[in-house]
């Protein structure tokens, strides 16, 4: 069927919202359907996100308050030029923001410090520890060793009863250090709240080889630069509350490679596109509050296990590695009836392989791991499993100026239990778009998305990969996403 002057590639520009709340730190869906536009085309949108997420502490928080929306709104701009060099080679520039986060928790909850409250450990520890050293008291003052002491001490005059405390006295002393140290270290421990903000941005050069009319194979370099700050706060992260992290903006570059397959007549087009994963080695400011009266107090390092060594790499300065995941998109549209396409996008991104441990952070956890069970340590943030998501919708031309679309989409999320950063599994959304083309050549396209959020379990790095963990729920949270493009074929 032909689909007469419908245009075609355009009419799917109609939503510029299209994934903005996906799986794990995914935004723009990297899509190439500009690339793929027929001869000479450019396009610039912006999307916003305007998320709501609130949940209630849980698991191994032993209160149960509710958690204000912790989700901040965000949004991001996109563009794109692609020029049709000749008959059988295209050139194409994208710009796009593909991943980040944007979190601030409030109120009064596990996320948000409380002064004079906050421990550096969960109190059943610092039980744990205190009842640990008291026994070994008992168990000293029961040996010859402390009989001997107390023995030697009463030849000196002393009675049985003075010299019994004065070697206890003597014994109490670690116990009693590492007492006056935690005391010390809960005072030091951070103020504020858990907020946590991350930005990327793509170029991509793109360069198409058209052997045939209905073929299209593409490749290209992409330069991508990250940055991000990260503040933890509360009782939930116990040691690192009062944890900073700020990413100066850093590059990295990848590739791109694709192949299309097209039959104008029938507005028929299939693409298939991977991005490979992109290396940063970031400088990351870190700053852990406590460190300081740690400092003071060797005694509560050494209670907690902490080894000479582990504290020399605590302190000495070191790179930090993020790779951004790689990525397949899969977009399919087809006429379906004159005027009527029908289109789908499958996405799929590798976030199975991600993980945040910056430099300090993970020497730390190194350090305290076996405290909780962790004793190689443990990531700020990573993910169980690689997101899924699938787009599907119809659009039909109205008449010479009008166009519009509607679609549905799913998205499996990253795993649950999740990043207390980033609290949700997934999710449903329903789309509506609308076009409008004052002339042939340009058009100004607006969207709206609205996202029911899946619910979620969150948890802290030290309990990542323990499904049964947990210190946060997360449960009927939405979103709304607008988007606004132009565009101009020439």
């Amino acid at each position: 069927m032909k689909l007469k002057t419908l245009t075609t590639a355009i009419l799917f520009a109609t939503l510029p919202a299209t994934s903005v709340f996906a799986a794990a730190l995914d935004r723009s869906g990297q899509s190439m359907a500009a690339f793929l536009q027929p001869n000479n085309y450019f396009e610039a949108g912006i999307s916003i996100l305007d998320p709501t997420v609130e949940g209630v502490e849980s698991g191994e928080t032993p209160t149960r308050r509710n958690i204000e929306d912790m989700a901040d709104d965000y949004y991001f701009p996109s563009a794109a030029l692609k020029l049709q060099l000749t008959d059988n080679i295209s050139f194409g520039l994208l710009y796009d923001q593909p991943f980040g986060a944007k979190a601030a928790y409030h109120g009064e909850n596990a996320f948000v410090s409380h002064p004079g409250a906050d421990t550096v450990l969960p109190q059943q520890k610092l039980d744990a520890l205190a009842d640990a050293g008291k026994a070994k008291i008992q168990a000293y003052m029961q040996s010859d060793a402390a009989k001997q002491a107390i023995g030697a001490l009463m030849q000196k005059g002393l009675s049985q009863a003075d010299a019994t405390n004065a070697v206890l006295k003597e014994a109490s002393k670690p116990l009693v250090a590492l007492a006056t140290g935690l005391a010390d270290a809960n005072a030091s421990l951070g103020k504020g709240n858990t907020n946590v903000e991350v930005d990327t941005q793509n170029l991509s050069l793109v360069f198409g080889f058209q052997p045939t009319k209905n073929i299209n194979l593409y490749a290209g370099g992409v330069y991508q630069t990250i940055k991000g700050n990260v503040n933890l706060r509360g009782t939930a992260y116990s040691l690192y509350n009062g944890y900073d992290a700020n990413i100066k903006e850093t590059g990295g570059t990848g590739w791109l490679a694709g192949a299309a397959y097209q039959i104008p007549e029938i507005a028929l087009k299939a693409s298939i596109t991977y991005r490979s994963e992109i290396d940063h080695d970031v400088n990351a400011v870190e700053r852990l509050s406590v460190e300081s009266a740690l400092d003071r107090h060797p005694a509560v390092l050494a209670g907690l296990g902490v080894t000479a060594e582990q504290i020399t790499a605590m302190k000495t300065p070191g790179k930090t590695t993020i790779t951004t995941p790689q990525s397949v998109n899969l977009d399919f549209q087809t006429g379906i009836m004159e005027n009527t396409v029908a289109f789908a996008n499958l996405r799929w991104v590798n976030w199975k392989d991600f993980a945040i441990r910056p430099y300090k952070f993970g020497k730390v956890s190194e350090a305290i791991g076996n405290l909780v069970n962790r004793p190689n340590g443990f990531n700020l943030v990573e993910y169980s499993d690689d997101q899924y998501s699938v787009t599907a919708g119809v659009g039909r031309k109205l008449n010479d100026k009008w166009a519009g679309n509607v679609s549905v989409g799913w998205d499996s999320g990253a795993g649950n239990p999740v990043s207390t950063l980033g609290p949700t599994e997934g999710y449903w959304n329903a789309g509506l778009g609308v076009q409008y083309s004052p002339t042939p050549a340009t058009f100004i396209a607006g969207g709206v998305k609205y996202f029911w959020l899946g619910d979620a379990d969150a948890q802290t790095g030290a309990q990542a990969g323990e499904s049964h963990r947990k210190v946060a729920s997360f449960s009927d949270s939405n979103a709304i996403a607008y988007g606004l493009k132009i565009g101009y074929k020439f």
